[in-house]
C-alpha cells in the first residue's frame, strides 16, 4: 500500500500544473524558473512600470520592434490572448525595443489594428540585457509568483488553440 501510494504520489507531482507543452518549436520551457530582478520599462507617457506590482498575474513580455515583419505577422493574435475569456489572468506587456519615438509605435499598432493592448519601451534597452535577448520578437512568459516558466523565440500564432489550452493551467 505504502508503495503505492508513492507511486501515485510520484505521477501527480510529475503531471505538475503545466498540462503538456504544446508542439510549438519555438517554445521553449525553462528547466530552473528564474526570477529576474527590477524588471522596470516605460509606459506610453514615460511613466515607470515596475512587474512587482503585476505579482500574482499571469505576465507575457512580449519584445516587438516596429521595423520588425514576424513581430507584425503576430502582433494582432497577441492582441486577441489579452482578450481571451479564458485567461483572465493574463496581462500582457508588449515592449518595443527599438529607439522609436511613441508616434511611430501608435502608427504600428494603428495599421494592424491593435485594440487591447497598450505601448510600453525599453528605450535604454536594459530588459533586452537582463533577458538575454537574441533577436525579436522574443516572448517571455512569467508565472503568478515572477518566475520565468517559458520563451518563445521568434514568431507564433497566440491564437493557436493548443498554446492556449497549454497557457490557462498557469492562469
Amino acid at each position: 500500500m505504502k508503495l503505492l501510494t508513492i507511486f501515485i504520489y510520484i505521477i501527480i507531482i510529475s503531471q505538475g500544473h503545466t498540462g503538456e507543452k504544446p508542439d510549438i518549436k519555438n517554445l521553449v520551457l525553462t528547466k530552473n524558473l528564474k526570477v529576474y530582478k527590477n524588471v522596470i520599462f516605460k509606459d506610453a507617457n514615460q511613466k515607470d512600470v515596475d512587474l512587482t506590482d503585476y505579482k500574482g498575474k499571469l505576465i507575457i513580455l512580449n519584445f516587438w520592434a516596429t521595423w520588425c515583419a514576424p513581430c507584425k505577422e503576430e502582433m494582432p493574435s497577441l492582441d486577441n490572448l489579452q482578450t481571451n475569456s479564458d485567461l483572465t489572468n493574463l496581462k500582457i506587456f508588449p515592449i518595443n525595443i527599438s529607439q522609436e519615438n511613441l508616434t511611430k509605435a501608435e502608427i504600428f499598432f494603428k495599421e494592424l489594428n491593435i485594440k487591447n493592448l497598450d505601448i510600453y519601451f525599453d528605450s535604454p534597452i536594459t530588459l533586452a540585457k537582463k533577458f538575454s535577448l537574441r533577436g525579436v520578437p522574443t516572448t517571455i512568459l512569467l508565472d503568478k509568483r515572477g518566475r520565468e516558466f517559458a520563451r518563445i523565440i521568434g514568431s507564433i500564432d497566440f491564437d493557436n488553440k493548443e498554446f492556449i489550452n497549454w497557457l490557462k493551467s498557469y492562469n
